[in-house]
């Protein structure tokens, strides 16, 4: 069980000039480094102008290809941006009366991105005359180049980052490619789409051409952008603020409505942080553990029935996709215990390889042996050819762990076949035979760096004044998200006398805690059998906590949801 340092956020800007609100929320939006109250306001004329590299000249392009009943495919990604991506293409493009198909690489078959071998598949299903990328494209080189060899025309639209030149496609839409003057760099690859198919709207309704009215799509770029942990800030928080609003008043895609349904959640209640836990989870099981393809057709759907049979479906596979995780965590810890991991003797990093393990699940594994341990964390699994190993990392604030991957492949050129990612995340191929030299490489070079960064550290918004302990605070609260990557629901800290405890299922753990001014306030705990050590005989504890809502019986009272317990 980690210990975790408990330090306050750093004030980012000057609470003293949001007027009329509490001190303490004042000082919740200064922790998250916003500028003036004008940023509270997420209405879509907010929205950044689209000053995005090429951005022109792939709307000439579609909306020539549109004009002369050209051939259109979308080749999208296996993720939940990837299948909003390109649910969104489809449909708004379908609107103006494109002949258009998508196309999304099996992962397990093609691996990520336009490859040449995408590009032949794509001209063998549907001979098109554009390709359009949708959150991938941005290091296919080749791959542009045999679409331009089997005579088609090639639009990029991504978000990855790059260092490199961009490939030689007719158009390039991609906030992170080096030149684009765009402001945000945080769009989603649902984000990039977004900009594009919105300016491409205009710019045919102008001619009074076919167009599509946009907005009624936004719950798709709400979803994409919040599943695929995009950074929340002021430009992204209008886009998912719009989209969960349509959500919430049910003028969405009906897979959405019925993916709710299955997962027995209501609409109207619904919270920017369901995209991410609720309905990212069921979408992203599709390309996880079968095709994504069926994720986009649930997008897709203009039928409640059909909808409904697709999102069962979609759920069917998310059961699957749990139960395979939480078989290869426990294999993993019983590995990690294997080595009798003390708090204290924890290695670097974990790495981890399992002849029998899933490719589709080894990122989350690793994102959840990265929380329980603290550490940089890559779970390998058998690749198709039988000779190969993937790999997917996950990795702690600090650490950037392409880069700690790409270090390892300078110096043993012959271990590493592939790799890519970013900061937080990578994924890289290695023959089997190099497990071990890289295992031991990678740790190695792991530990060699400044041993600060393996503390483990929970950032909290303070003492919440004990007058504040009320459903308004709440409703404060959730009014000012929504709340995501970069822009956290607010976490409290404090000590509080345990005046009753019970265990529930015999897990979680039930508090009643007294308050300063003599009232008292419920706390839950979940999961706290395998998070916390909680000691009944001591009266105290010190806590990290949310606010939440407790609806029982038709009454509504405020609890504390536990974060981190210790005592």
């Amino acid at each position: 069980m980690i210990r975790f340092q408990i330090k306050q956020r750093p004030l980012l800007t000057h609470p003293e000039q949001f007027q009329g609100v509490p001190t303490f929320i004042a000082e919740i939006l200064a922790r998250r480094g916003v500028n003036s109250s004008d940023e509270l306001d997420l209405k879509l004329k907010h929205l950044l102008a689209p000053q995005l590299k090429d951005l022109d000249k792939a709307i000439q392009l579609i909306d020539q290809a549109i004009d002369q009943h050209q051939k259109i495919v979308i080749v999208g990604d296996y993720d939940a941006d990837g299948a909003t991506s390109t649910a969104l293409m489809i449909l708004v493009l379908r609107d103006m009366g494109a002949k258009v198909e998508y196309l999304v690489p099996d992962r397990f078959k093609y691996g990520y991105g336009l490859t040449p071998a995408i590009a032949e598949l794509a001209d063998h299903t549907f001979q098109p005359d554009l390709l359009i990328t949708v959150d991938n494209g941005i290091s296919s080189h080749a791959g542009v180049e045999r679409c331009h060899e089997l005579g088609m025309q090639v639009i990029i639209t991504d978000h990855h980052l790059t260092t490199k030149a961009t490939p030689q496609a007719e158009a390039v839409v991609n906030p992170n490619q080096l030149g684009c003057e765009f402001p945000s760099k945080a769009l989603a690859g649902v984000g990039v789409a977004f900009y594009l198919l919105a300016n491409l709207a205009t710019y045919r309704s102008k001619l009074n051409k076919s167009s599509s009215k946009i907005s009624q799509y936004l719950d798709l770029v709400a979803l994409g952008t919040y599943a695929d942990v995009a950074s929340l800030d002021y430009n992204n928080r209008i886009l998912v603020d719009a989209g969960l609003k349509r959500i919430q008043q049910q003028q969405c895609r009906l897979g959405i409505l019925a993916l709710l349904e299955i997962a027995k959640r209501d609409a109207a209640s619904l919270k920017a942080q369901d995209l991410g836990f609720v309905l990212g989870p069921r979408i992203n099981a599709a390309g996880r553990m079968d095709s994504m393809n069926i994720g986009i057709e649930c997008l897709l759907a203009d039928d409640y029935a059909k909808a409904y049979q697709i999102a069962v479906q979609l759920n069917q596979l998310n059961v699957e996709r749990r139960q395979v995780e939480t078989s290869m965590k426990q294999q993993a810890l019983s590995y990690l215990e294997q080595l009798q991991l003390e708090t204290e003797s924890i290695p670097s990093a974990l790495v981890l390889f399992e002849q029998s393990w899933h490719q589709g699940v080894i990122g989350i594994v690793a994102g959840r042996l990265k929380e329980q341990f603290h550490r940089p964390s890559i779970v390998f699994a058998p690749d198709e050819d039988g000779q190969h190993i993937k790999g997917s990392a996950r990795s702690i604030d600090g650490i950037h762990i392409r880069d700690a991957i790409e270090r390892v492949a300078e110096r043993h050129p012959e271990l590493i076949s592939h790799f890519g990612g970013h900061a937080a995340a990578a994924g890289l191929t290695l023959h089997k035979d190099h497990f071990q030299a890289f295992k031991q490489h990678f740790t190695d070079l792991l530990a060699d760096m400044d041993q600060e960064l393996f503390q483990a550290t929970l950032w909290t918004d303070g003492h919440l004044p004990h007058h504040a302990f009320d459903l308004e605070t709440l409703s404060q609260i959730e009014q000012l998200g929504p709340w995501g990557h970069k822009f956290p629901l607010p976490q409290f800290e404090g000590e509080f006398q345990v005046l009753d405890y019970r265990w529930l299922k015999d897990c979680h753990l039930k508090l009643k805690l007294a308050l300063e001014d003599g009232a008292t306030v419920d706390a839950t705990a979940f999961n706290a059998k395998d998070k916390f050590k909680f000691d009944p005989m001591k009266e105290r504890v010190r806590l990290v906590y949310e606010l939440e809502r407790n609806q029982f019986n038709g009454s509504v009272s405020l609890q504390l949801r536990i974060i981190y317990l210790e005592q």
